[in-house]
């Protein structure tokens, strides 16, 4: 993974354990280069992982405590279907906590948008009024509940 741009993401020290679950429950990922610290009083831990998901790459660092992630960054996902956003979002609420409108932050810290491809083709479609103010009370986005609103 070379990619000459990439998103880092700053963990307190489970970068590795984090990406390992990342490219566990997303098909199409995988991990790549795995750096230590040098010398130090951290020498010998994880510094830094390379990970790409679904083709996008990424990089954790174990910075320490001095920095946390927040909503102001998030990982979006368009999923294909209701069964795919139903299956990552139980994946990453494990230990993590629901916001609205697709929304969550999994329990390393990092927020996700988990978003239906069907979701967006609505929310762009000729009944977007319509289905904007449904979204916007949903916590998991549920395709079936946009659709009547839609209808």
């Amino acid at each position: 993974m070379s990619d000459k741009v990439k998103t880092c993401f700053w963990f307190d020290h489970q970068g590795l354990e984090a990406a390992e679950f990342y490219v566990s429950i997303i098909p199409g990922s995988s991990l790549g280069r795995v750096s230590h610290y040098a010398d130090g009083p951290d020498k010998g831990k994880v510094l830094t992982v390379e990970f790409s998901l679904a083709g996008t790459s990424y990089m954790a660092l174990n910075g320490g405590p001095h920095f946390t992630l927040s909503e102001a960054a998030s990982i979006s996902v368009t999923t294909e279907d209701q069964a795919e956003t139903d299956r990552l979002w139980a994946a990453l609420l494990q230990g993590g906590v629901e916001s609205q409108c697709g929304w969550l932050k999994d329990r390393f810290g990092l927020s996700w948008q988990i978003v239906p491809q069907r979701a967006i083709e609505l929310l762009n479609g000729p009944d977007a009024a319509k289905v904007w103010p449904v979204l916007m009370n949903m916590v998991k986005i549920e395709v079936a509940e946009l659709e009547a609103a839609a209808a």
